[in-house]
C-alpha cells in the first residue's frame, strides 16, 4: 500500500510540474498557435484542433518520461 501511495504522489507531482510548465510556456511562447494547428472560423462557430501543438507536447513528454525512466534505474 505504501508503494501505491508513493506512486500516486509522484504522478501528482509530475502532473503539477507539467501544468506549471505548460502554463508558463503558454504565456511566453506561441504554444497553441503553431503552424499546422487547424482553425476553422464560421459566422457563429469556431473549430480549433491544435494538432501540431499536440505532436510537440507528445514529443516533449516522451523525452521527459524517457529521461525519468533512465534516472530511476
Amino acid at each position: 500500500m505504501v508503494a501505491l501511495a508513493k506512486f500516486l504522489i509522484f504522478i501528482g507531482i509530475v502532473l503539477l510540474v507539467t501544468g506549471v510548465v505548460l502554463y508558463l510556456l503558454g504565456r511566453f511562447t506561441p504554444l497553441g498557435r503553431l503552424p499546422g494547428d487547424i482553425v476553422i472560423r464560421r459566422e457563429r462557430f469556431v473549430f480549433y484542433f491544435p494538432i501540431m501543438t499536440s505532436i510537440v507536447l507528445s514529443l516533449i513528454l516522451t523525452l521527459l518520461f524517457f529521461v525519468i525512466s533512465k534516472i530511476g534505474r
